[in-house]
């Protein structure tokens, strides 16, 4: 264990939608990435850590297409959790959405991302967390995606463990990569830094 898989105050769920993770379009390892998520999920709570779901408003004819049965949150939404869900049209999971907000109105300095896919919405979503000062941890087992096709002349086909491996290695100059889900220690947030004084100090 070490000091960046301690002291989480946030999870990011990003995409857990039923397209993308049951029938034929279900990422492999999707019942692996089920187990950590909703392990995760339950775990963050627990710790009174804020736990955000993201959820992708895909294109008319997309698997993830709103209110058709792919687009749902695979882990319901349970009644008085609290979790927010944050609706996005983008891969990044902060571009137009009140992600940034929610977590500072919480005073969130370190958070954990999981969820699909690793190579677009949740390599997006953590690049931008970087960028706003958020610690981060994306825990390798908690992230997956597709293979990536065969192209003649280019490579053959690329499977999804290695696609996510690369696509987290871009991020491990800033981000903790290489931990379990397992390793993850949730705790609540201290609350925003009030004027005049110190994070989580109340003012009277």
């Amino acid at each position: 264990m070490t000091e960046r898989t301690t002291g989480l105050e946030a999870l990011i769920v990003v995409d857990v939608q039923t397209a993308h993770v049951r029938g034929d379009r279900a990422v492999p390892g999707a019942a692996r990435l089920l187990e950590r998520t909703g392990w995760l999920m339950e775990r963050a709570r627990r710790s009174g850590a804020l736990v955000v779901r993201v959820q992708n408003d895909g294109a008319a004819g997309a698997d993830d297409e709103p209110y058709t049965p792919g687009w749902e949150l695979h882990h319901p939404v349970e009644a008085g959790s609290g979790d927010p869900v944050v609706r996005k049209t983008r891969a990044d999971g902060f571009d137009g959405t009140s992600l940034g907000g929610l977590l500072a109105d919480a005073g969130v300095r370190s958070i954990a991302v999981c969820g699909v896919m690793s190579e677009m919405c949740v390599q997006a979503t953590v690049r931008t967390a970087l960028a706003l000062g958020f610690r981060v941890v994306l825990p390798h087992d908690a992230h997956a995606t597709h293979n990536i096709p065969a192209a003649p002349g280019i490579s053959e086909e690329i499977p999804a463990a290695s696609v996510s491996r690369v696509a987290a290695w871009a991020l491990s100059g800033q981000a903790e990569v290489t931990v379990p889900a397992a390793d993850l220690v949730f705790t609540a947030p201290a609350g925003p830094a009030q004027p005049g004084g110190a994070a989580g100090e109340r003012t009277p």
